[in-house]
């Protein structure tokens, strides 16, 4: 107990880099103005900034792609505030750390009036029982808390320690600001390249920027792994784009097989066929299969949208959807993407209607909301029709007209009660035709109906 009361030796969230740590982990930023991109939260003005620099902040959560500085934010963050940094990660550590973390925060506190950053690196890997344990330690303000996730955490961090929380989106950063850091490690004699010899080609560099697909770890990892292993002709190290090309390899896409890269890339193949655009709509199609997407998941989607987003405008879609499934459950990878691919087409170049799907989403709402219509009398089956005959019911209501014997197979008759309408036909595509027949039927009906 001795120790509580002792004065802890001084502490600084920014260390001086260590030569054996990689050397993304050496170019971290030691201030907001070496943070690469995200100016949607950090620019001037912008929320997260402001608070940062008033020092009024309680409890944060960054979430988004591997590589995008949400480790390198928090650390910028405690540094900025005068902060000590504590770090706990969500797959290693247990409550028993928490709490020791939390103690330590304490005596910080109390000893020095130091606040305490309390960082947790996958928060989302925490069960509830671990995040419930950081609630009244938030409450009283023992720590400053800092989440990070990868995942959405309006769905896989604990609601109490979302609404606790301000929650700041991290997005994949652009290729000129990787260039920008690539650039500063081979300038930076400290923490990087920049006391070495060193020639880099610019086609080298965008070529690392370009291939890192956002994540910055990833592009300096690999301009690491250049410098170190390229023999240098007296003295001097040449990064030619062969060497950069041979460094990064395989391009990495970020995609998750659940959350929201999944969802989000989904969304947009959709929405691209929704909206007439076959570039797109195969764009985000290839996204998904070179990031290993099953392609069955693509292939249901094609065929929802084929009946709510094409419809009766060009009902060939269904079966082009449908066969192209068939196709690729006959064929497997990679020739299956082949069908997909002139499904894709076909729907995002067919006329576009969505009436038969919005027409059932209003009688659905009209089922759920409002009184049940009963069957009329003549259209019930024939058995309850001699129930209703032996009890006395109006014979001509229950006369049923069979279309079939009439001219044009129709004949004007209700078969709601109150004559309700939910399908409005469009003119485009095919749908025109449809619309024509209809419009000349609901006029038959006098009065006509709703």
């Amino acid at each position: 107990m001795d120790e509580l009361f002792e004065a802890p030796p001084e502490e600084t969230p920014v260390k001086p880099p260590d030569p054996g740590e990689p050397l993304a982990a050496r170019m971290r930023p030691r201030s907001l103005s070496e943070v690469a991109g995200q100016q949607h939260i950090l620019g001037e003005g912008k929320l997260l900034r402001r608070a940062i620099e008033a020092d009024r902040f309680t409890s944060l959560i960054f979430y988004g792609p591997p590589g995008t500085g949400k480790t390198t934010l928090a650390w910028v963050v405690a540094s900025s505030t005068g902060s000590r940094f504590e770090a706990l990660n969500g797959v290693e550590s247990n409550v028993a750390e928490i709490r020791a973390k939390i103690e330590q925060a304490r005596t910080y506190t109390k000893l020095r009036n130091q606040s305490t950053v309390l960082f947790i690196d996958e928060i989302h890997r925490f069960n509830k029982a671990q995040q419930d344990v950081l609630l009244p330690h938030l409450e009283r303000g023992t720590v400053r808390f800092i989440g990070a996730t990868t995942h959405n955490p309006y769905f896989y961090v604990n609601s109490p320690l979302v609404s606790r929380s301000q929650i700041f989106q991290l997005e994949p950063l652009s290729s000129d600001d990787i260039l920008l850091l690539l650039q500063r490690a081979l300038s930076d004699p400290e923490r990087g390249f920049g006391s070495m010899d060193i020639e880099a080609d610019e086609n080298a560099l965008h070529h690392l920027a370009e291939k890192a697909d956002g994540d910055a770890r990833k592009a300096l990892t690999a301009l690491e792994l250049a410098i170190l292993t390229t023999p240098g002709g007296e003295g001097r190290i040449h990064l030619d784009l062969a060497v950069a090309e041979e460094s990064i390899q395989h391009k990495a896409i970020v995609y998750d097989s659940d959350g929201d890269q999944h969802y989000d890339t989904i969304s947009a193949f959709i929405k691209s066929i929704r909206g007439s655009d076959p570039d797109a709509a195969l764009y985000w199609m290839a996204k998904m299969l070179h990031a290993g997407e099953d392609p069955r998941f693509i292939a249901r989607r094609l065929v929802i949208s084929a009946s709510e987003d094409i419809g009766l405008a060009d009902s060939n879609a269904l079966r082009i959807a449908l066969a192209a499934q068939q196709a690729f459950e006959f064929l497997g990878m990679p020739e299956g993407r082949i069908p997909l691919a002139h499904a894709t087409v076909y729907l995002a170049t067919a006329p576009k209607s969505n009436s038969a799907y919005a027409a059932l989403g209003a009688a659905m709402q009209d089922v759920e909301e409002n009184r049940t219509l009963s069957v009329p009398e003549h259209l019930r089956t024939s058995f309850r029709k001699k129930l209703a005959e032996a009890s006395g019911a109006d014979q001509a209501a229950m006369q049923y007209l069979y279309s079939h014997d009439y001219e044009g197979n129709f004949t004007p008759q209700a078969y709601l009660p109150e004559g309700r309408r939910y399908y409005e036909p469009t003119e485009n595509g095919l749908e025109k035709r449809i619309k024509e027949r209809l419009d000349f039927w609901r006029s038959q009906f006098d009065p006509p109906t709703k």
